[in-house]
């Protein structure tokens, strides 16, 4: 360990007279222990959350990609995206992180599996945090590892095995809109609708215990809350891996029929009791929350264009490519995993530095003029294919097209259900999050006639 006197000699100017060698070494010491405290200092952003205080110690930049002016980015994003689609951003302690907000740069960077790393350990202080609180499952994860893993989920995801969780899942939503129907006053649309759809729907694939629902629903709730102080995020995901562990227990004893129990009886001990329970806390971080943001959202969009709604509730076919609008025009899940260049490498004419952090503005990328050929607005007529909303490369969403099953059944019937539904309050009322991984909207009062 290195005194405060040692690490100040260490930033000590060099003077020019130094010879060659001991000023190459000097710099690569300094170099080590820049990174080493940068990793530091990111690892307490994890570990702690986005106080106001860690905030002031951001470039707005770096934070840009996770804020919005209602649906859309801020502009400032846009603006960043004109100047240059890949933007260097200087960190505390010498690191450099890269903000990436063109289409085609996000798939280059995203697609490329060799040049950048997922690995949980990149955003690691110490091998404390990496012990306790690394979620594992395939988004902190990287090849060979993140291959096995995905090879093993990937069955459980293909269509036909989905197919099984149809009827259930238009039964939840007729359940929660019968909830709805009940009521006597204004609903409101995310604690009714937007959240319990996707909680229950994940209950049902995972196999979760009936009566354990509610607790699974608050950690699920837990998992993107920047601000949650001390337990957030990796407090969270800390919770949630215990709570997967006693759950893969039971599924050991006595095998069910969800993905959990499904993954046992094919795999078996092949599997370990952690990985199944990282893969299990992979399904909720990816499944429930940004699904819970599409459903709330995405009823709003249908509020602000009632000529929608009424194609929707006329015509079951375009319920599929609203969704794939939506799903662009939103985008959520407002930037990918963190990544860090395994070498020097080049994107689009920038040369990235091994070990630099990449981050890939997801919301950015699907407004890019060059991705859409307009100013990346809501258009109910548009042809959405190649969003990036599911992300890109090998840590595209698995769930993806669960997720496109539980929109599609939900949106229709929401608007089909309730052909007066409005707003309870006036727009500007409306509380979005301020910075999130994952936008969302707190609350959305309606009244249903």
């Amino acid at each position: 360990m290195l005194t405060a006197p040692q690490v100040r000699a260490v930033f000590r100017p060099v003077p020019a007279t130094r010879p060659p060698l001991e000023h190459t070494l000097r710099a690569s010491l300094r170099s080590r222990i820049a990174a080493r405290l940068g990793r530091t200092y990111l690892a307490r952003i994890q570990k702690h959350g986005l106080g106001s205080s860690t905030m002031a110690l951001l470039p707005d930049t770096l934070l840009m990609p996770l804020k919005r002016v209602g649906l859309d980015p801020v502009p400032q994003l846009g603006e960043l995206r004109e100047e240059s689609p890949l933007h260097r951003v200087p960190l505390p302690f010498g690191m450099d992180a890269w903000v990436v907000t063109g289409h085609e740069e996000v798939k280059a960077v995203l697609g490329s599996a060799d040049g950048f790393s997922n690995d949980f350990t990149n955003l690691a202080g110490n091998a404390g945090v990496v012990e306790e609180q690394n979620p594992g499952g395939l988004g902190f994860s990287d090849p060979p590892v993140h291959t096995r893993l995905r090879r093993i989920l990937t069955p459980e995801f293909t269509m036909r095995r989905l197919r099984r969780l149809t009827p259930r899942i238009d039964d939840i939503v007729e359940q929660q809109l019968s909830a709805m129907e009940r009521s006597t006053g204004p609903v409101d649309l995310v604690k009714s609708f937007a959240l319990p759809i996707p909680s229950l729907t994940i209950c049902e694939l995972l196999g979760v215990p009936y009566e354990d629902r509610h607790d699974f629903q608050q950690l699920a709730m837990e998992r993107f809350d920047l601000f949650a102080g001390a337990t957030a995020p990796l407090g969270a995901m800390s919770a949630s891996l215990s709570y997967f562990r006693d759950v893969v227990k039971k599924e050991r004893e006595s095998p069910g029929d969800g993905l959990l129990g499904m993954i046992v009886k094919e795999h078996g001990d092949s599997v370990g009791d952690d990985e199944l329970a990282g893969l299990a806390d992979g399904v909720l971080t990816g499944g429930f929350e940004t699904t819970a943001s599409m459903l709330a959202l995405g009823s709003l969009v249908l509020l602000q264009h009632p000529e929608t709604a009424q194609r929707l509730r006329d015509d079951d076919a375009a319920a599929a490519p609203f969704v794939e609008e939506a799903l662009r025009y939103l985008t959520v899940v407002q930037m990918a995993f963190p990544r860090f260049a395994r070498e020097d490498i080049e994107i689009a004419g920038a040369r990235i530095p091994k070990g630099d952090m990449v981050i890939c503005s997801l919301s950015g990328a699907d407004r890019d003029a060059g991705f859409t050929g307009d100013s990346g607005g809501f258009d109910p007529h548009r042809k959405a294919s190649g969003h990036l909303a599911f992300g890109y490369g090998i840590h595209r969403c698995i769930g993806a097209e669960l997720a496109r099953m539980e929109l599609r059944a939900a949106y229709p019937a929401l608007v089909r259900r309730f052909p007066d539904l409005r707003l309870a309050v006036a727009p500007e009322e409306l509380d979005f999050r301020k910075l999130s991984i994952v936008y969302g909207v707190d609350s959305l009062p309606v009244k249903l006639r």
